[in-house]
């Protein structure tokens, strides 16, 4: 069963993770055609900024899961490289579970709703003047959040039973 848990989490940072390099793509591309529609032909677009917001947050909390499986996160760690391996996968372990899997599932609860009401009242950005709709949006930021929820549960998981020993970041003395 937490083999199963592990790979599935594993497999959706993946795939979330494949959707973000796409969104890099997609804003690579729009922005190159906003300056030249800009610079060479005079006609700036009235989507570019929404496009270059939403898909940078829409890159950033789709990623997220995936920069944690792959442990690429930013760790100031003084503290606890000095720490044996059990007690510092135990704190991780405590840490992920109890405190930030929590917070990023209800993060993803409230993204959900605001997703589903700006579903419901066909809700559109109102300081646009191409007024895009929002529930897409912010149906892309639940994903990213509920996925970073379940890798929080999948590596805490992973703390408590097989603890990371890597030396890497150990502080000489």
């Amino acid at each position: 069963m937490k083999r199963i848990f592990l790979g599935l989490a594993d497999g959706i940072s993946l795939a979330l993770g494949y959707v973000a390099q796409a969104m890099v793509l997609i804003l690579i591309a729009s922005m190159i055609y906003e300056v030249v529609a800009r610079y060479v032909f005079g006609a700036p677009t009235l989507w570019a900024f929404d496009v270059a917001y939403m898909t940078t947050g829409i890159l950033f909390v789709l990623g997220a899961a995936q920069a944690l499986r792959e442990d690429a996160h930013v760790r100031i760690d003084f503290l606890s490289a000095r720490l044996p391996v059990r007690i510092r996968g135990a704190i991780d372990g405590a840490a992920f579970l109890l405190i930030l899997c929590p917070i990023f599932g209800w993060l993803a609860t409230v993204a959900g709703q605001r997703a589903w009401r700006a579903f419901i009242l066909g809700e559109v950005e109102h300081v646009s003047p191409w007024a895009p709709l929002m529930w897409p949006f912010y149906t892309a930021l639940t994903l990213g959040l509920g996925a970073l929820a379940l890798q929080l549960a999948a590596e805490g998981l992973r703390a408590f039973f097989s603890p990371r020993s890597d030396d890497s970041f150990k502080i000489e003395t």
